[in-house]
């Protein structure tokens, strides 16, 4: 069926408000807090409007008794009757979902009379079979508003004519977890660490002191080309599905460093090749 059809759920607090404010800038008709017993009943009204909406945002979350249940029932009978959708689950670690309640002095909709930790991990539990079934999970616990607003940007903005997926190159540091919205990951820990020369350790992957260092071992110079050789031969694939976006992670150990520059050079060779390349440096400005 004609309608593109985007259901985001998540964690309170993940940023599931300002998501939906997002896919409104993109052109979206967006509903906030739909019943899911109502959605198929919202699809069908929107295939048959005069308008012909064809792009649909709707924000659904625990707020809604019997929420988890009544949504799994009514999306495995949405797709038995053709009407695909993608599911979007937003999450973000528990500290930093209690510093956002904090923050805005809101209250957590588990919480009620108890801590909003207690709140937020009973949501998290309940939630788990929702974020397995997702098509996407995306954790913004290093994000900021605009980074957000990136990322919804880069999945869903029409692309008009052009067939190439958008990539987005993600460095991050493996001891603050790997990031959960990616399709492939590249581990950089084997190359020589600049966080071990008192000169370049205050510094990032973004100086290029520091990239001279490491790319000046013949190692790191062949990876870099490994890498492109591989999404030159796996490119074509996601082009073939109509795969709009392609995420890649580069990690590190602090994420800093290796994983920093690595992404720079990977991210201009790529743009050199014409393709639509963004960069975010998750862990870039942690232990400064």
């Amino acid at each position: 069926m004609d309608l593109k059809l985007v259901i985001v759920s998540g964690l309170s607090g993940s940023g599931k408000t300002t998501a939906l404010k997002c896919f409104e800038d993109l052109g979206f008709f967006c509903v906030d807090n739909l019943p899911p017993t109502l959605l198929p009943v919202f699809a069908n009204l929107c295939m048959q409007s005069s308008s012909r909406i064809k792009k649909v945002a709707v924000g659904m979350d625990i707020r809604e008794r019997d929420f988890l249940q009544d949504f799994l029932t009514v999306s495995d009978r949405m797709k038995h009757d053709g009407y695909s959708h993608e599911l979007i689950f937003f999450e973000a670690k528990d500290e930093v979902l209690v510093r956002r309640f904090s923050e805005t002095r809101r209250p957590h909709p588990l919480a009620k009379n108890r801590l909003v930790l207690e709140g937020i991990r009973q949501e998290r539990e309940e939630l788990a079979e929702l974020k397995r079934r997702s098509d996407r999970i995306i954790d913004t616990s290093a994000f900021t508003i605009h980074q957000l607003k990136e990322v919804v940007s880069q999945y869903y903005a029409d692309r008009g004519e052009s067939r190439k997926p958008s990539i987005t190159i993600i460095s991050f540091g493996y001891k603050y977890g790997i990031p959960y919205e990616i399709d492939l990951l590249f581990d950089a820990r084997f190359l020589q660490n600049p966080n071990f020369v008192a000169e370049l350790k205050p510094l990032t992957g973004e100086d290029p002191a520091v990239r001279k260092y490491i790319f000046e071992r013949p190692e790191a110079r062949k990876f870099i080309d490994q890498v492109k050789s591989f999404l030159a031969f796996l490119i074509p694939f996601y082009e073939k599905e109509e795969r709009p976006y392609l995420t890649v992670a580069i990690g590190c150990t602090g994420g800093r460093h290796r994983s920093v520059a690595v992404a720079h050079r990977l991210s201009t060779d790529l743009k050199a090749a014409h393709y639509e390349v963004t960069v975010r440096h998750r862990d870039i400005e942690r232990d400064r």
